[in-house]
């Protein structure tokens, strides 16, 4: 599926708002959402296909390295090659950037997104013990740029 991917503006959150814990995951909620939208550390985009909001996702810029903080569709939408493309503008973003590498975290039952992760070339490099809900653990994954 080909979608538009744009920065996200608190137009489409609002947009978003009302079917944020139902339509996509409820991991990060509206307010959360809106502080990283004034963050000036941070940068979210979304997908969208005639303006309806298809997912988002964003990353944190730390010194010399930025952070996935996360890639989410919609859970209907999924499996279709949006997060891939979210996740080729965020590397693109990086690129632009200079800045060498990007690390994430990622639920270690989260197979699709460890392989797509993997298909981008991030590689494991380390754990965080019981980092989802004090029960699963996440995987550390990075992926080096030249």
């Amino acid at each position: 599926m080909n979608c538009q991917i744009e920065s996200m503006t608190i137009a489409h959150l609002r947009y978003i708002e009302r079917i944020l814990s139902t339509e996509f995951d409820n991991f990060w909620n509206f307010s959360v959402l809106e502080a990283e939208l004034q963050n000036p550390n941070s940068h979210y985009i979304v997908a969208l296909d005639n303006n309806s909001v298809l997912g988002f996702a964003g990353i944190w810029k730390a010194v010399d390295q930025y952070h996935i903080t996360d890639i989410v569709v919609r859970k209907d939408l999924r499996q279709k090659g949006i997060g891939s493309q979210l996740l080729e503008k965020l590397i693109e973003i990086v690129k632009f950037e200079k800045i060498t590498s990007i690390t994430l975290e990622v639920n270690i039952q989260n197979t699709a997104a460890i392989s797509l992760y993997k298909k981008y070339n991030f590689r494991v490099v380390g754990t965080r013990k019981k980092y989802y809900f004090q029960k699963y653990d996440a995987l550390i994954m990075t992926l080096f740029l030249n």
